[in-house]
């Protein structure tokens, strides 16, 4: 049973910085793309980040390019959003997502875990 549990979320002024972590359990860590995804009441969840399973390739929205970093650590099962320059419209639940198919490069919307998701509030 794969377990995705999310932290760091709250409240940031825009401009400002928030971290996320996402620590996983019950499957080797490190054979996974893993993701972040986020979504907002009345909307679709939407991709945010994903690192490939090695580590060595990442994705981003082009709403948060330049601004946000997804890493992992494979040694601690935990992926990371530094999420920076922090707009009001970055207001959402995020998600963590671990691709259930091994050895990939992103994170499938349709073929993931997911965790209970973590609420992040900028204020502008």
């Amino acid at each position: 049973q794969v377990q995705l549990v999310e932290s760091g979320g709250g409240l940031a002024q825009a401009g400002g910085s928030l971290r996320l972590s996402c620590a996983a359990s019950g499957r080797t860590f490190g054979n996974y793309a893993m993701g972040w995804f986020r979504q907002v009441p009345g909307k679709e969840r939407e991709f945010v980040a994903a690192i490939t399973w090695w580590g060595g390739g990442t994705y981003y929205a082009d709403s948060v390019k330049g601004r946000f970093t997804i890493s992992r650590d494979n040694a601690k099962n935990t992926v990371y959003l530094q999420m920076n320059s922090l707009k009001a419209e970055d207001t959402a639940v995020y998600y963590c997502a671990a691709d259930r198919s091994p050895y990939g490069a992103t994170v499938k919307h349709d073929n993931a875990y997911w965790g209970q998701g973590t609420q992040v509030t900028v204020s502008s």
